[in-house]
This record gives structure tokens, C-alpha cells and sequence, in this order.
């Protein structure tokens, strides 16, 4: 069956809702009411909201816009979702020149949609793009980008409660450069996806190993900012870990091999009485959206934050600890594997963990009052 356009079946129910009733009897105007929900088709996308994971669904449409070394980027166009088409010679190909940023859009029960601090990520970006030497979109650009991708995937952004749309914004070099320098062109494109949970063990707690073979960035390096050169190498001690049946590595800094740095895929915090501690960010760790949110929102209720050092004798000795991310939200870590140490955690609905997601996802969802001015609603 040939799928209709979004954008032409929202037409066609502007179309119809302004046909004047006058030109009807009262029997075809209010058939043409009880008709209305077979133009709702685009409401939800057909999948199955239940069983719906981490992972790549094809949605509608991407946002693209280029431009040129020193210049600013072009007014972006939606297109349908596909293949990029790419040089050999590309930098990003060639010499790994490229950021990536993760956001999400919400379905409140009432039907609004929502995004999170998405001016966060546009500024993350930014100081990347510094970093890598790489043009960058303004942060209202960004912003709106984010913003039309989303609504021109609306179909897919999950029922309330079911999960949501993460959308991935991408920042490469690709203007084809044979020496090592800065790429000639620049691509800024925004695509997304349904998803649930980040992890395959659901809501249930992880099980963390830590890594003190492989390290995950170095003072001076690129570690603080989203550059896809930062994941690749990581992806030996994550395979290696799941095959042992754990979750996710923790990473330890590469000059003391004593300090926790991140997870693979988010940041780490420990709780030990009343006070929160997470490793400070000084460049070795990204500065994650969530981790900065889960900061005020506990300061905001009561508890004492500490950016610092964190030792991992200081982790394993923790009564509760939690990881956060874009994709993983507040996650439970039900215990930690170091030196064939295991040590297990508290766990459950009443801890401090809980507490900041619940309160988070009220936020991102529209349920708890957002006095942070955090969401942008977009419908």
C-alpha cells in the first residue's frame, strides 16, 4: 500500500475541516465529523510500542544543511530519511572529524509533544566543534532543526509512558581533504528514532565492570567534547564486559588508574548518606545534559552535590550508586566488579536515584511544573 505523505494527510484534514457546513445537510456534516478519525492514520507509527528497545527504527524524514570552511551553514531542508552520499577523501572518512549530540522528544498524556534543554546541546556542539576545528549551527539554527525533525517524525514519537524519540543530531567534515587538515565543506543533519530503554535488562539494575586495561581519554585529549572518534575505541572493553554478563565498563583515569571517570555511554554518580558525589568534569569526561539536570534538581531538594575526584575504593564503599545520559536516563546500578571484587548496592523505588528520575521524567513529560524553564514544548 503506497504510504501518504504526513504533510499531505495534514492537508487534506485542514481541507476538510474548513468545508462549510452550510454546503451540507446536517446529515453529511456530521458524517463528515464521525469520519474525521480515518485521517488520523499518521497519529501513531504501526509498531509495537510494547516490546520497544535501543535500537534503529526508519523513520520519515532527516534535516540537512551544508557549508563551506569560514562560512555560516545554509538554510537546512527536510528530506525523506537515506543514505548520505559521501567522498572517499571526506575528513571525517579520512581523519575522524565529526560530533554527534543526542536529545529526545516527549509525548505528554495530553498529547503535547516536548524536548529537553535542547539549546544544551546546540552549545555542546559548539565548544566541539571548537575542539575539532569544525564549523558549527548557531544555536538557534540547531534548535530548529531539532524541532522539525521531530514534528516531521511525529508518527513515531512513542505513546505516553512507552518510550520516546531520540533524535541524533551529526556535525562531519565532508569535503574531501587528502592532507591533515580542517575539512572544506561541512554536513549538519538531524535524524531520529524510536526508542525504549537503553540497556537490555530494562528498568532492572545494572551490573558494572571496571576497566583498568582500557582507558577511555586522557588530559589534553578530545574526552570532554561528543566526538565520534570517542566511542570506537571503547567498543573492546564494552564487547568483552557483555560477554562476561555485565552491563557497561566504568573507565578509570589513565594517569593514576585510580580515579573513575564515566561508563562507556553515561556519567556515574554515588550516593553516601546524604551527600551525591560525581567524578568533576576536567576534560577527560563529557559533560553530560541529564548529569547537569540530576545536579540542580538534588541540590533543589535537599541534598549536597559534590563535583570532585572519586576514587574507585570511594565507589565500591557507596550505599547507592546511579549513571544518567540522554539515552539512558537515571539508571540503578545494582552492583559493581573490580579486581574480582563484587560489591552489591542498595536498590529500589525509595532510593535517592529514583527520587531524581522520577522527578526528571515528570519534568520531560509535562507532569511535574517546570520551574527550570528546561522544556520546549513543540505542539
Amino acid at each position: 500500500m503506497i504510504r501518504q505523505a504526513p504533510y499531505l494527510r495534514r492537508l487534506i484534514q485542514t481541507s476538510l475541516s474548513k468545508v462549510s457546513t452550510r454546503c451540507l445537510t446536517a446529515q453529511a456534516a456530521s458524517a463528515l465529523r464521525d469520519s474525521e478519525p480515518m485521517f488520523r492514520y499518521e497519529e501513531y507509527a504501526d509498531i509495537d510500542w510494547n516490546n520497544l528497545g535501543f535500537g534503529l527504527t526508519r523513520t520519515d524524514y532527516m534535516y540537512t544543511s551544508k557549508c563551506t570552511q569560514n562560512e555560516t551553514f545554509q538554510q537546512g531542508r527536510l528530506s525523506d530519511y537515506g543514505n548520505v552520499e559521501l567522498s572517499p577523501a571526506a575528513g571525517v572518512l579520512n581523519y575522524g572529524q565529526g560530533l554527534f549530540e543526542g536529545t529526545k522528544a516527549f509525548r505528554g498524556e495530553d498529547g503535547r509533544i516536548f524536548l529537553f534543554r535542547p539549546d544544551q546541546n546546540a552549545i555542546r556542539m559548539q565548544i566541539g566543534a571548537e575542539r575539532m576545528c569544525m564549523q558549527s549551527p548557531s544555536v538557534q539554527q540547531f534548535v530548529d532543526a531539532v524541532k522539525q525533525t521531530a514534528m516531521a517524525n511525529k508518527r513515531w514519537i512513542p505513546p505516553p509512558g512507552k518510550g520516546s524519540l531520540y533524535i541524533r543530531p551529526l556535525l562531519i567534515g565532508t569535503g574531501p581533504i587528502l592532507g591533515l587538515s580542517p575539512s572544506p565543506e561541512y554536513t549538519f543533519l538531524v535524524y531520529a528514532s524510536p526508542v525504549g530503554n537503553y540497556f537490555k535488562e530494562g528498568v532492572a539494575p545494572l551490573n558494572l565492570y571496571v576497566d583498568d586495561q582500557f582507558h577511555r581519554a586522557t588530559r589534553g585529549g578530545a574526552g570532554g567534547v561528543k566526538s565520534i572518534t570517542n566511542y570506537a575505541p571503547v567498543l573492546k572493553a564494552i564487547s568483552r564486559a557483555k560477554g562476561e554478563g555485565f552491563s557497561d565498563v566504568i573507565y578509570l583515569d589513565s594517569v593514576h588508574k585510580k580515579y573513575v571517570e564515566e561508563a562507556s555511554s553515561c556519567n556515574i554518580f554515588l550516593v553516601k548518606g546524604n551527600v551525591i558525589s560525581t567524578p568533576a568534569t576536567v576534560g577527560t569526561i563529557l559533560e553530560g545534559i541529564t548529569r547537569k539536570s540530576i545536579i540542580d534538581i538534588a541540590r533543589d531538594i535537599g541534598y549536597k552535590v559534590e563535583e570532585r575526584s572519586v576514587s574507585i575504593d570511594e565507589l565500591m564503599e557507596a550505599d547507592e550508586v546511579f549513571t544518567t545520559g540522554t539515552a539512558v536516563s537515571v539508571a540503578t546500578v545494582g552492583s559493581i566488579t573490580y579486581n574480582g571484587r563484587r560489591v552489591d548496592y542498595k536498590t529500589g523505588d525509595e532510593l535517592v536515584g529514583q527520587k531524581l528520575y522520577k522527578t526528571l521524567v515528570g519534568i520531560q513529560n509535562g507532569t511535574i511544573e517546570d520551574k527550570y524553564n528546561w522544556v520546549v514544548q513543540i505542539s
